[in-house]
């Protein structure tokens, strides 16, 4: 007997019945970062399925970049950035409630649109939450607070509310998690115009595309310059865009503290005292 194709490979991810994530969220996220494949953004796992507890995703391989492979995201990930959102913080379409980074929760910002610029919207939701919540689980030295505090103030008066790539538009829709362990590079498929990079488990929202670009750096993505080069080739950065990636990673590695304690909350206060 036949078969209508090949078989397809798959991998399901479950998810525990209480805690940050769900399964219909990286759906919604993963749909929404997609759209932007057809104008020639980054490719995105491909959902096979989703359930209130479980996600099935296209099985992906990962090896070393193939040659072009990292020239070709920095391309693709500048025409994501592209596809926008209506303001900072904004959810995927139609999701309401709470999202989550990593296991780490993550808030979303429903006003439509909120008029808060990018610099008071980094300072309340992506700052302000995990600072205290650290502090709370002693993840941050004595002094932590304080120094958030002053860089709260500073990010509310404007100091850091830059303009987005040439491209992206006042709000680009951003990954959210774009560590080095949520990028994939595998061989190039023939037919289906992909580099050989894909990106999976996002925190998608609306936000700065200089957020991915910093956490591609945080801990080390495979041909980075050449990342953010082609990246820089297809949609121009600012010019003084490297003096915020450290600003940008502050959330990440505060949500580290709040998670694993251990250097990440020093590590976050000295990098924030470099924006005071």
């Amino acid at each position: 007997m036949g078969h209508n194709g090949p078989v397809v490979r798959t991998f399901t991810k479950r998810y525990a019945g209480s805690g940050p994530g769900h399964p219909r969220l990286e759906a919604a996220s993963l749909a929404w970062l997609a759209e932007a494949e057809a104008s020639g953004g980054a490719r995105i796992a491909k959902v096979v399925a989703v359930t209130d507890a479980t996600l099935t995703l296209e099985h992906l391989p990962n090896q070393a970049p193939a040659p072009g492979a990292a020239e070709a995201l920095g391309r693709a990930l500048a025409k994501t950035h592209a596809a926008g959102a209506s303001h900072f913080g904004a959810p995927p379409p139609g999701w309401q409630g709470s999202g989550s980074i990593g296991l780490a929760p993550l808030t979303f910002v429903d006003a439509v649109p909120s008029a808060d610029p990018w610099g008071t919207f980094y300072a309340s939701e992506r700052l302000a939450p995990y600072v205290a919540l650290a502090a709370k689980r002693r993840a941050l030295p004595a002094d932590g607070p304080a120094v958030y505090a002053k860089l709260d103030q500073r990010l509310r008066g404007g100091l850091f509310d830059v303009p987005q790539p040439a491209l992206a538009p006042p709000v680009a829709r951003i990954h959210g998690d774009l560590w080095s362990g949520n990028l994939l590079f595998g061989p190039p498929v023939a037919g289906e115009g992909w580099t050989g990079a894909v990106l999976i488990d996002p925190a998608t929202h609306g936000g700065h595309a200089e957020t991915d670009l910093a956490m591609l750096a945080l801990f080390g993505a495979p041909s980075l310059g050449r990342i953010i080069a082609a990246y820089h080739e297809t949609s121009p950065l600012a010019s003084d865009w490297p003096d915020r990636v450290a600003l940008h990673q502050l959330h990440p590695l505060l949500v580290h503290a709040c998670l694993f304690g251990g250097s990440y909350g020093r590590q976050a206060v000295d990098l924030a005292r470099r924006y005071l």
